[in-house]
Parts: C-alpha cells; sequence; structure tokens
C-alpha cells in the first residue's frame, strides 16, 4: 500500500482528468505477499460517461497507472463484476483511495 501512497497525488489527478467516481485496490498489495513482481489490482467506477469516451478513458487510465507505479495493472469495472463469491471477497479487502 506504501506504493500506492507515494503515489496518492498522482494518482488523485489521473482519476480528476479521466471521470473516475471512486477507485479501490484490493488483492496482494494489502498483504505482506507484495513483492517486486506484483501485479497491481484497482476497481475503478467511472462517472457517466459517453460510451465513445469510455473506451478512451479506461485504456488511457490503465497506462497512465501503470506508468506512474512502474508495475503491471489489472484494472477491473466495478460494475463488471457478476461473480457473487468474487464480489464478496473483493468487497470484504477493497480500499478506497480515491473518490
Amino acid at each position: 500500500m506504501k506504493k500506492i501512497q507515494i503515489h496518492q497525488n498522482a494518482i488523485a489527478q489521473l482519476c480528476k482528468k479521466y471521470n473516475v467516481e471512486k477507485l479501490y485496490v484490493f488483492g496482494s498489495i494489502l498483504t505482506e505477499k507484495f513483492n517486486d513482481n506484483s501485479d497491481i489490482d484497482f476497481i475503478v467506477k467511472f462517472h457517466q460517461l459517453d460510451l465513445s469516451k469510455y473506451a478512451d478513458n479506461y485504456f488511457d487510465l490503465k497506462f497512465s497507472l501503470e506508468e506512474i507505479l512502474k508495475r503491471e495493472i489489472d484494472l477491473l469495472e466495478e460494475k463488471s463484476i457478476k461473480n457473487p463469491y468474487f464480489l464478496e471477497v473483493v468487497n470484504h479487502q477493497k480500499q478506497l483511495i480515491y473518490g
């Protein structure tokens, strides 16, 4: 989580730029298992977006986060999580970092 905290201001600027309503982290970054080879798992909820802008916002945010954090990023959209068991685990783990 320290890696996120170091870049909190830059992440907040990206969230504003890409119309993010809420951004969460979950997974290994919140545990002792996080290491130099770990990716970072994010969940994003966008403000209402024109469909024509959605893909650009999503991928620009993902690639910008990778550039800032120097890590591979897994970016899930909150409303796309359909598996109830996975959703339960994520909701138990996730930590809000923006919004």
